[in-house]
This record gives C-alpha cells, structure tokens and sequence, in this order.
C-alpha cells in the first residue's frame, strides 16, 4: 500500500527555466534507468509515486521550490475521498453533519476545508482517488461503509437531503449576477421570508442597492441571507464572518444558531475562534499537511475540539498535528509598556461627508501593541490615516516628527512585481524576524498579482514591519489568515515591538487575535456612517470592558487553554459576571 504523497505545484514549475527537468536529472531512481520523474502532457513535471523512494533530493534542489514528498501517516490505510489529479492534493474522510446541531469544521488553509464543504454540497463528485476514470456512486457509498457519512451521503442521494451553500469568495457575486440586492435576494428565494431574513441580517437599509455597490460586509451578509431562503435542510457556510465587524459577526452566530431545529443540519467553516466556539455545538478537526493532503478528526464537543487544536493532539486518534501547543496568557501576565514618550494627540476632529470622526486626546508609549476596536464605517481606518499622514484634520494637530509605516486594509493584488522585489529591504534585514516564520522563501519567484488572499496578507504584513518606523499601523492583519497563522503574526507582531522599541497600532474584529497580542487599546463608539468617537488608549480590561458592555456580551477565559469565550447569554456565569460589571474575564 502507497504510504507516500508527492505532489508538484504546476504554477510554480517551469521545466525549461531549471535546465530541463532537474529533479529528474538528480532524481536516484530516474539514474538506474526508470521514469520515476517525467514530463506531463503539460510539460510539467510528474512523479510515480510507487516508484518514489522518498529521498527528498528533488524537494529540495527545485529552484521553484514546486516539489512536496510527504510519508503518509501509517493510520492511512485506505484511498483518499478525493484527488484533484495526479501529484496533486489529496482528502481524506469527510466531516459529520449532524441534525438539530452547528457543527464547525477548523484547520489551516489548505488542508481541503472547501474541498470537503464541496463534496457535501455536490458541487464536488468524490473519486476516491481515481482521477482519471468514472467512480461509482456505490463504490463512494462503501467506503464510507458503517459510519455516519454513509447515511448521510445516502439521503443526499436519494434527495431526503436538500442543501443550500454559501461559498467562501461572496466577492465573485457582482460578478456572476447584475441587479439590485432584493431581486439577488427575489431570485433565489423559496421560503416567501426576504423580509424576515433581511430584517435579522441588517438589510433593510440597502436591499435597492445596486450589488456591484455594496460593501463587503453587505456582501457577506446578502450571501448568508441568499443561502437560508433556500427551502433546505442543510446549510453550509463557508467562512461566514469575513468582512464582519465584532457586532456583525455576534449577530451572524446568533442568526446562525437559530436555523438550528430537530430537521436541520448546519456546517460551519470559521477561523475566528471566539465565534466558532459561540456558534457552533460540535467541532471536525483538519490537519495534514498545506497544499499536499488533509484528514477530518472524529467529531468533539466546540470547547474540547478547539482546545485540542491549540494543544496540537488529538487523543482519541493519538495523532500530534503540531509540534507545540498554542498557550494563552492571562491579561494580569502580560507586560507593560516602557513609559517612554511617542506621540500625542489633543481633541481631534474630521469631517467626510456627512461623517464626522471626533477623537479625545491620547498618547502612545513606546514598546506597546494597541488594539483598535469598533464597528464598521467607525471611522478606525480613517484615524489610522490621519495618525500615517496619508489624511488632513480639520481641528487639532498631531505630532508628526515620528516616522509612520501603514498596511492599510484593502491590499494592491494587480502588481506585476515578485515577492523577491517586493520584500527586498525584508529579505536582507529580517530573514530570521519575518521571512523565514511567515515562510515566504517559497513564494519569492510569484507576482503580487498571483497571490491568495492570505499569501499577500502575510508579505504585506512582512513589508510594513520591515520598514524603518516607530510607529507601525496594521489594518486588519488577520483578513485571509487560518487560525495558526492568526497567532504566529500575534507572536510576531509583539516581538517586534519589544525588540525594536517601537509602538504598533492594529485594527481588527478577531476578539482573540486582539486579545492575544495587545497590551492596549483604542475604543471607537458613535453611530456607523454618521459619527465616531475615539477614546484610550485603555488598559486591556478597562477598554475591553467598556466595548464588551456595549456589544451586550461577557467573556471568560477557558479553564484549561485561557483562550477568551463567549459567555452563553443568561447563563450562570454570563449573569455573575454583568452583576459584577466585569465584562471581560470576570
């Protein structure tokens, strides 16, 4: 039995620039006069597995770094669900939706997330392997044989199971439908409740809104909204809180919990783990290997699944999917800022339209990670702004003989420049600090333009803290990145910080990201739109305490992983902690 994955990266491999199929010149087995590395029809190269004696020359002698030889783990013993082709990657298993529960699905990117939501949603036909003939459907029915999987993929067959799915790329809609959001919202709907559903989504304001004009929030939103008037009986979402502010994002769990009856199933993909654990009552791990091959985990309870993916071990399976556990400290542990000067700020004020941004006076420390929190169209991009230079006050004055760097949130994904190019002050100043944590060598010979959403996230972020500054200003990292990712840039981010005695300021909606790696933060309040008010810097408690107040909910620190969780509402403890006007890890 095959106990070895090779897979090549077509994009990245380009024989005839590495002076024609090196890894096949170099290849041992090739050299005794076998073709265990050859030419597709493609021309790119391909690799036997069976043939494969899992030297590792070939991965690590490819200039383009395309090649991954993998040992399989020995637990392994059968053919993956699905393999999108030859030396390309692989799924195993599928997750367990369950009716009358939210079941969320976590793992990094590309460990076959989508993939698995698109088998269940039949937008995938699994080939247990076979990618290059005909699978039966009774032969998919057999593998599954004996599990909850075959009963569930029976009634999908026998059409007992009717499913509605929103895809993670909510961008692509303006692309495929023209129109206004409620004729979108008229088309699809085979319940008889836009009304009803726009009303709990919050969409009432923009339904005769052109949908090439909406915002990303709105689009998120609107695809939730098109997914559930849908006549189903199972729903899946695929990374529902993106482009969500906290207080959207609180409400989508909400709405989404309660799609939840004794005839519904609901799977949820998410990488913001204060909603994943809010929303959700079961967890599927995924774990395997980035890009080469995944595995789904037998299904846990929200809080014991997603504790076991900090700590990297799944008992039951007795599998270590990472080397070291993901720990939490409590607020009291975190340390303090150097109480040396940065900048200062008095009563500030800037009108844009018909918005107005009022912010009372600050000042920043050196040696602190500030964390800005806040509803969407606050006005916390437009502050960061005016902090970088970039925008002009109407009233006060800031200080300006500080050097400012700035990500801002919506990154340039048109540029015909390499990373090489890109990160060249990186590369030769921070290869151990950024390069080589965030793993960018490997995308050094890609463009701008041919990046992932997360790809570019990490090498925009990886600029911006290479830059000579003492105030560093990031605008929503953590938009595209998986759980792991989330907090190795907290990691970073913080490092950074202390070791170059600079201030970094950060926007974001992931409680958790912002919990995990600032010391202070900035609150903005208002009315969305119409005006913001900014206040702080707060200390971690006050300011969490005083925006948790306002979103109506209580946060606690887990018993065992002191990760930050959302106290169900009126229970015991959400309660005691309102009583007591602790908010936050009362």
């Amino acid at each position: 039995m095959r106990k070895r994955i090779a897979v090549i990266d077509r994009n990245k491999c380009h024989p005839q620039e590495c002076g024609n199929y090196l890894c096949a010149k170099l290849c041992p087995v090739n050299r005794t006069g076998a073709d265990c590395i050859f030419p597709g029809d493609d021309t790119k190269a391909r690799i036997d597995e069976l043939l494969c004696t899992g030297c590792s020359i070939c991965p690590g002698r490819c200039v383009f770094g395309a090649i991954e030889i993998i040992n399989l783990p020995e637990q392994l013993n059968k053919d993956p669900v699905h393999r999108y082709g030859q030396n390309l990657f692989e799924l195993y298993s599928l997750p367990s939706p369950l009716f009358g529960q939210v079941t969320g699905i976590l793992g990094k990117n590309g460990i076959g997330k989508s993939t698995a939501l698109k088998i269940m949603a039949s937008v995938l036909k699994p080939n247990l392997g076979k990618w290059d003939k005909e699978v039966d459907f009774k032969d998919v029915i057999n593998y599954f044989k004996g599990s909850e999987t075959q009963k569930f993929l029976t009634k999908l067959h026998k059409e007992e199971i009717t499913l509605s799915y929103k895809p993670q790329q909510v961008d692509l809609i303006p692309k495929q439908f023209s129109g206004t959001v409620k004729e979108l919202l008229t088309k699809v709907d085979q319940t008889g409740k836009i009304d009803e559903i726009a009303k709990e989504l919050q969409l009432t304001q923009f339904l005769d809104t052109d949908i090439s004009k909406v915002s990303g929030g709105e689009l998120q939103r609107v695809a939730i909204a098109a997914s559930v008037l849908k006549d189903a009986n199972l729903f899946l979402f695929d990374e529902p809180s993106s482009y969500l502010d906290i207080k959207q994002r609180i409400n989508m769990s909400q709405f989404i919990r309660s799609l939840s009856n004794n005839d519904t199933a609901t799977l949820v993909i998410e990488h913001d783990l204060i909603i994943l654990d809010y929303m959700t009552d079961l967890l599927n791990i995924m774990y395997g290997h980035e890009n080469v091959y995944g595995i789904v985990s037998g299904v846990k309870s929200s809080r014991e699944g997603i504790n076991a993916f900090l700590d990297g071990y799944l008992r039951e399976e007795n599998v270590r999917f990472r080397p070291n556990p993901i720990k939490f400290m409590k607020t009291q542990d975190a340390e303090e800022g150097l109480p040396v000067h940065l900048i200062s700020w008095p009563k500030l004020s800037k009108t844009l339209g018909n918005f107005t941004l009022t912010a009372n006076p600050g000042t920043l420390k050196r040696n602190e990670v500030i964390g800005i929190l806040g509803e969407n169209g606050i006005g916390k991009t437009s502050f960061v702004k005016l902090l970088a230079g970039v925008m002009e006050l109407d009233e006060g004055e800031i200080e300006h003989d500080i050097k400012v760097a700035y990500k801002p949130q919506y990154l340039d994904t048109e540029s015909d420049l390499t990373v090489a190019e890109f990160l060249k002050d990186a590369i030769s100043k921070y290869d151990r600090q950024l390069i080589q944590p965030l793993n960018l060598e490997k995308l050094y010979g890609q463009k701008l333009s041919e990046l992932s959403g997360g790809q570019l996230q990490r090498v925009a972020i990886a600029n911006c803290l290479s830059k000579d500054a003492d105030l560093i200003l990031l605008d929503e990292p953590s938009a595209y990145l998986d759980v792991e990712q989330r907090l190795l840039i907290s990691k970073i981010i913080s490092q950074v910080a202390m070791e170059r005695d600079i201030t970094i300021m950060v926007v974001d909606h992931d409680l958790m990201f912002i919990d995990y790696v600032c010391t202070k933060l900035l609150v903005f309040s208002g009315v969305p739109a119409k005006e913001g008010v900014v206040q702080g810097p707060f200390s971690m408690e006050d300011g969490m305490n005083m925006f948790l107040e306002e979103l109506g909910i209580t946060l606690r620190r887990d018993i065992n992983s002191h990760r930050p969780r959302i106290n169900k509402q009126n229970s015991v403890k959400d309660r005691e902690q309102r009583g007591s006007n602790k908010w936050y890890y009362g």
